[in-house]
């Protein structure tokens, strides 16, 4: 380690050499440099751009429609995409719920649950199950057994006005 005290002549000696490297490099060439190189093959084709054709103002140029060069036409013989739109959907998966009840518990009750507790809702026995896909209401239907597994069979399909008052409950 050395004193701050007495600076070290190594140390002036290589500052020194390292500054006289740097002045002795002259600017790289355009061979080093790429940047270089590439604005001045751009600067080249610009003017030679410009020899070709005199330059207009921008503001002088109609705009030109972008026509066919563009945007494809549309094909007479494809009608209506439909089929070809559903398949490209066919294959996203949902999330489908059946809604057995709900209710509105304290914080306190629900700490009182236990095993064994038994919690009231609001539906019915026997009353139609809210089907839901990724939330949304869409049908109701009646609870089934088939081969010791639930099932759902759907009575109803809801449409959207009976769903904006399903929403109320």
């Amino acid at each position: 380690m050395t004193d701050p005290n007495k600076p070290d002549r190594n140390l002036d000696d290589d500052w020194a050499a390292a500054m006289s490297e740097q002045q002795g490099d002259d600017a790289p060439s355009e061979d080093e440099d790429p940047w270089a190189a590439a604005l001045a093959e751009q600067a080249a084709a610009d003017s030679a751009q410009e020899e070709e054709s005199p330059a207009e103002p921008a503001s002088s140029q109609p705009a030109q429609p972008a026509g066919e060069s563009v945007f494809q036409p549309l094909e007479q013989g494809q009608g209506s995409g439909v089929p070809r739109d559903l398949e490209m959907i066919m294959d996203i998966p949902v999330k489908l719920t059946v809604e057995l009840g709900r209710t509105k518990l304290t914080i306190k009750q629900l700490l009182e649950l236990a095993q064994g507790s038994v919690v009231e809702l609001e539906g019915l026995a026997g009353e139609p199950m809210d089907i839901l896909i990724n939330g949304y209401l869409i049908a109701q239907g009646e609870v089934v057994v088939v081969e010791d597994k639930y099932g759902i069979r759907i009575t109803e399909i809801i449409t959207p006005s009976e769903r904006v008052q399903k929403l109320n409950r």
